[in-house]
């Protein structure tokens, strides 16, 4: 049966379609016969405790630049669409977190993917560190003395904001870094939050792989390489997507983690992965799946959709 299903985002006049995960979700439902909508975070009301959304009607297509057209917007009742998605990018901050509550007060009559309690219980950075047994080690705090009794223990070490995304103001700092105070300083000023702090992986160098997880399980993996002069090995910083297996330790560490994303209504997850240690669980605007079909792996959005079907049927 026909669902309403619509998309809160960025505009979409702003995505950079080639490697969106939400216009490959939008494109796989619009081709299932689903009804599509698009709105912005700004334009959720709520009166007397019903939410409502002045949302287009959209249509999309797979052709850069040429990709959407948007009909005249209408006032709906949220509680009425069957399916809203969360896909707008970071930041975490009290503008998404208020979105979450908003879209709280429908969930799970509409469903909301991924639930929007555990989306602002889990963010990414944080999340992880449930499972500290996965990890590299890991701090979280802007307290100096702590931050330099950690680099003395392991001396190289990356430096991040808790709620950046997309690789930015990430920085290693070796043992013996001239740059470490100013880097503090600079951080303290741009910064409220704590930070996270690492211990650096080397073999970070031949990869950071992005596992995607539908309710839990496994639905594919793309290797993201760091350009030779780069730490990152995001996309949009330049990393290269290559075709991956898993390995048996991230096989370990989906069958972890896997029942605990299912438990929380978290239905699409991407999970980072460095050298067999798991470094983030992106639950806010996780992508990976364009990349992942791209390379011959499996569908994702395909079977997401499979999966929202069975749940709305």
């Amino acid at each position: 049966m026909p669902l309403k299903v619509a998309f809160q985002m960025d505009h979409i006049s702003t995505l950079k379609i080639a490697g969106d995960s939400g216009f490959a979700l939008m494109l796989e439902a619009q081709a299932r016969g689903h009804t599509l909508y698009h709105f912005t975070p700004d334009r959720l009301a709520m009166r007397d405790g019903e939410v409502f959304v002045n949302a287009e009607p959209v249509t999309v297509r797979d052709v850069a630049g040429d990709h959407f057209t948007l009909g005249e917007r209408e006032r709906l009742k949220v509680a009425d669409l069957d399916v809203v998605f969360m896909r707008q990018d970071p930041p975490f901050d009290l503008a998404y977190i208020t979105a979450t509550h908003l879209l709280e007060r429908v969930h799970p009559k509409t469903l909301v993917v991924n639930d929007p309690a555990s989306v602002r219980n889990a963010p990414e950075k944080l999340f992880v560190t449930l499972f500290p047994e996965l990890m590299p080690p890991t701090l979280i705090t802007r307290d100096r003395g702590e931050i330099d009794a950690f680099r003395r223990e392991f001396g190289d070490i990356v430096m991040k904001p808790l709620y950046g995304h997309g690789g930015s103001s990430v920085f290693r700092l070796t043992k013996d870094d001239l740059n470490y105070g100013s880097l503090y300083d600079l951080f303290a000023v741009t910064f409220r939050e704590p930070w996270v702090i690492q211990q650096f992986i080397p073999g970070v160098k031949h990869g950071d792989k992005r596992i995607i997880l539908i309710d839990g399980e496994f639905a594919g993996a793309v290797n993201r390489v760091p350009a030779p002069d780069d730490l990152r090995s995001n996309m949009v910083r330049g990393g290269a997507a290559k075709a991956t297996e898993l390995t048996e330790r991230e096989r370990e560490i989906i069958a972890r983690i896997g029942p605990e994303l299912s438990s929380r209504g978290l239905l699409l997850v991407g999970i980072d992965v460095i050298d067999g240690r798991l470094t983030e669980i992106n639950v806010t605007a996780p992508t990976g799946l364009r990349a992942i079909k791209r390379l011959g792996g499996p569908d994702g959005a395909a079977i997401l959709w499979d999966r929202i079907e069975t749940l709305r049927g």
